[in-house]
């Protein structure tokens, strides 16, 4: 096999991780339907749907490790003699069993995704449960005041986000593609993220300080479904 074939099947992992992604944000959708019509935390639907997401989290985790090493052995094979070729599939097999030995199921809880399905149907069942006249007041304030503050752009592109992924350090808002983009570009630059929201102190956006916020992304696309039918 050579190294270019090997970049394209590489290329097609990738994209079946972008339709992963998709599918868990359908399934997280789901579950914030069931949770709108103040089904319990225990709900056997809701509960299926957080193991298809905690399924989903552990096939991306696998690609993403075989893709790092396959990236790595090539690189490896490529300053070797030609026929260290021949022992590349060998090595890629070696390595990923291994690293597939030394994970736990158990991180895969820290999955941005997985957290996301878990906050989003916590904070829809909080909201969906009834309450006095005054809270359900107060509630709607506290819509209001949050749509207000967020501004469904992102700072980066300055379009409308697709996927909202909130900062849990400085609470603000950024693209999942445009932020992780500038992060990984920053990293190769050796260099720190600062957020680029103008006027923000955090010099040091990390991937681990983002969340996912997909009742946002929800609101977002409501909001623009609404607007289609005007």
């Amino acid at each position: 096999m050579s190294l270019s074939a090997v970049r394209a099947a590489l290329s097609d992992l990738k994209n079946c991780q972008t339709d992963i992604g998709t599918g868990m944000d359908i399934v997280t959708d789901m579950a914030m339907d069931l949770a709108e019509s103040q089904k319990a935390q225990g709900d056997p639907g809701i509960k299926a749907m957080e193991d298809i997401i905690l399924e989903c989290a552990k096939l991306d985790r696998e690609i993403n490790c075989f893709s790092h090493i396959v990236e790595r052995v090539t690189s490896e094979v490529g300053r070797e003699p030609p026929e260290a070729m021949f022992s590349l599939s060998a090595r890629v097999k070696e390595q990923f069993a291994e690293k597939m030995a030394s994970l736990s199921d158990t991180e895969l809880e820290n999955h941005n995704k997985v957290v996301a399905f878990k906050d989003s149907v916590a904070n829809t069942l909080n909201q969906a449960k009834p309450g006095t006249v005054e809270d359900m007041e107060e509630l709607d304030e506290d819509i209001a005041v949050t749509q207000s503050q967020v501004n469904f752009s992102c700072p980066l592109t300055q379009i409308e986000m697709v996927n909202p992924m909130r900062n849990k350090v400085c609470n603000h808002y950024y693209d999942e593609e445009a932020i992780l983009g500038l992060i990984q570009t920053r990293h190769k630059q050796k260099k720190k993220c600062r957020c680029p929201v103008v006027g923000c102190g955090n010099t040091d956006v990390k991937q681990s300080d983002l969340i996912l916020d997909q009742m946002l992304r929800r609101r977002i696309r409501n909001q623009k479904r609404d607007g289609n039918r005007m």
